[in-house]
């Protein structure tokens, strides 16, 4: 490992100019100063008096610039000091902005996972069902829960139309007990996270809870996504205009045997 050449800093050079300077009218003084000054015929400075406090005088500014040196020298390291912190601050954030796309691209993945596979609507409860088991594997895999219930209820009398429970591989539980009240209500359930379907102009309600505390604000927006993405499906799969459909096509095919 080589040894990085040492190069003064603009600052290190003029503090030596100065100081050689300095020490140059200290050794050269009694040269400068032959005989004793004369200011008036009874006013007379010897040599050494004048050699002494020129002495003193050169001496008092090497402290002085010695001083402002040191100043300088430490107001220099407080800013290299900061500029590592900003940089130490600038490389997290980088960091943290590489890991959120990361996240990003992932999520952008399960969206298209979720969402890209649908390629019919359910036309038998088996087909819902089917695709219960779907966004409850989507679900366990956004959050860290070992189950997820979906529950379909009616606004009206609050009464379970369909219900389905996903439970992570390898993990056993006894199914969960929620009151359809409570979810009917929108009260918090103690230990539990849920999310609820938006429309408020249909007569069921698509509710999931999961056994976590709390989920991050982006794990709800895709929940939510889920939530609603069931909850179209229901209403297509029992919409009179689909079922009507079925029966024409049913009767078309018996027909054409």
């Amino acid at each position: 490992m080589k040894r990085q050449d040492f190069k003064p800093t603009f600052l290190q050079i003029v503090y030596l100019i100065i100081c050689l300077i300095l020490f140059s009218f200290i050794i050269f003084t009694p040269a400068i100063i032959s005989g004793p000054l004369h200011l008036t015929e009874k006013l007379i400075i010897e040599e050494e008096t004048i050699e002494g406090s020129l002495l003193g005088i050169l001496f008092f500014l090497s402290l002085i610039i010695l001083n402002l040196y040191k100043h300088e020298v430490s107001r220099h390291k407080e800013q290299i000091i900061k500029i590592n912190n900003d940089k130490k601050n600038v490389e997290e954030r980088l960091e943290d902005s590489v890991r959120y796309i990361g996240v990003i691209n992932v999520q952008i993945e399960e969206i298209k996972s979720m969402f890209g596979n649908i390629n019919k609507y359910p036309e038998t409860k088996d087909d819902l069902k089917k695709s219960f088991q779907f966004f409850g594997e989507r679900v366990l895999g956004i959050v860290n829960t070992n189950w997820v219930l979906f529950r379909i209820i009616s606004s009206n009398n609050q009464r379970t139309i369909s219900e389905h429970f996903e439970t992570r591989m390898g993990f056993y539980t006894g199914f969960p007990h929620v009151s359809n009240k409570l979810i009917i209500e929108r009260q918090p359930v103690s230990g539990f996270s849920s999310v609820i379907s938006n429309p408020q102009n249909l007569n069921i309600i698509v509710f999931c809870i999961m056994p976590v505390e709390k989920i991050s604000k982006d794990q709800r927006i895709f929940i939510q996504a889920i939530i609603n993405e069931i909850t179209k499906l229901f209403v297509i799969l029992n919409s009179t205009y689909y079922i009507k459909r079925n029966k024409i096509f049913a009767m078309n095919e018996h027909e054409g045997k």
